[in-house]
């Protein structure tokens, strides 16, 4: 099917607006040339997620998280307000759409 053809049988069943090229999209760019698309979010996304954790000056790893690691629950109250970290959890859940390398440890921590 071509895009003129899924537009046209789109509108058939929907009521649509057709805003041209995508540019952005939740927050995400969109570039597209002859030979890629591709995608990227605002680096102030990422160093806003850095401040709020209170991370900032953090050293960089290559390996966000090793692969072995095995975490236990603990029946100690580190975190009196769960807020905080669902909210962190959350914002690198959202940034991990451009940034697969985080992937793993995003999900083994949520």
């Amino acid at each position: 099917m071509m895009p003129y053809d899924l537009k046209h049988f789109l509108v058939t069943y929907f009521k649509i607006k057709n805003f041209g090229s995508l540019k952005y999209f939740l927050g995400v760019e969109i570039a597209r040339s002859k030979s890629d698309i591709s995608f990227c979010q605002q680096k102030n996304y990422t160093l806003d997620i850095l401040e709020d954790a209170g991370v900032l000056g953090a050293k960089l790893e290559k390996i966000p998280m090793k692969a072995d690691v095995a975490l236990m629950p603990t029946w100690s109250d580190l975190l009196k307000d769960h807020t905080c970290y669902r909210r962190l959890i959350g914002r690198l859940i959202y940034l991990k759409i451009t940034r697969p390398e985080i992937t793993y440890a995003v999900n083994t921590l949520s």
